[in-house]
């Protein structure tokens, strides 16, 4: 998913949407989920860690576009 799918997807519960905020949650907070399936839009892996996330992801099988993951073929409705 990404940042702004699961602010939207937290909106219903929480009122609020904020792609910035889930990006903010998630570089605090994110160590005990699987923050790797957290991407931009465009399919663009998380900054700084994307050797980590292509690896993980990797092993998950998600299908990837070049460095990006495939958010057509990937994506997973809240």
């Amino acid at each position: 998913m990404s940042y702004g799918a699961v602010a939207d997807a937290l909106a219903t519960t929480t009122g609020r949407n904020n792609p910035r905020r889930v990006g903010t949650i998630m570089a605090r907070y994110g160590g005990g989920v699987p923050w790797h399936r957290v991407v931009a839009a465009d399919g663009r892996l998380p900054p700084g860690h994307e050797q980590r996330a292509r690896a993980l992801l990797a092993a998950e099988g998600t299908p990837m576009r070049g460095d990006k993951v495939d958010m057509t073929a990937a994506w997973y409705p809240p």
